[in-house]
């Protein structure tokens, strides 16, 4: 690696580190020539698959249009920052499993909406609105129907008021 202080061709590591979730090392590094030390970081690179968008378009995948999506859909709901990173980590995963070069965009819609459904569902009905372009209430009624028909049994809806049990409510 070259120095980017002086740009020799030699530096050598003096520290190297793995990161909590194991995806990246930390490499301290100093110049055989000048001294300097600096620090890099070492990642795996493996190809995703190109996204192909609703209107024919092909673009690379980009991980922060992912997360924005679920910060969007997440937004002021009770998921830690760490959900939501496992959930991000969960897709990427699920994308780089599959053997395709090229995806369809909705494909990915689907891995994210499995996802959200098992954090938040009011995160999961707020992106399947956009997703699935809801046009009007009998759209959100559907997929609440849908939502609640598919919960297992005694998971419901959490109760409104402080006051009241803690235990789930089922709707109707």
């Amino acid at each position: 690696m070259h120095c980017p202080f002086c740009q020799h061709v030699d530096t050598r590591v003096i520290d190297s580190r793995v990161s909590e979730d194991g995806a990246t090392i930390r490499r301290r590094r100093e110049c055989e020539a000048c001294g300097e030390r600096f620090s890099t970081l070492e990642t795996i690179e493996l190809k995703l698959p190109l996204i192909i968008k609703s209107d024919g378009r092909r673009e690379a995948f980009d991980a922060r249009k992912l997360r924005l999506g679920f910060d969007r859909a997440l937004q002021k709901r009770p998921v830690s920052e760490e959900q939501i990173e496992a959930a991000v980590r969960a897709v990427v995963h699920q994308l780089r499993m599959t053997t395709e070069r090229e995806l369809a965009s909705r494909r990915v819609g689907e891995f994210v909406m499995s996802e959200l459904r098992k954090l938040d569902h009011v995160g999961y009905v707020r992106f399947a609105s956009v997703y699935r372009s809801f046009e009007d209430v009998a759209d959100f009624r559907e997929e609440l129907d849908r939502l609640e028909r598919e919960l297992p049994p005694g998971e419901g809806q959490l109760p409104l008021l402080d006051g009241e049990p803690a235990e789930k409510v089922r709707r109707r």
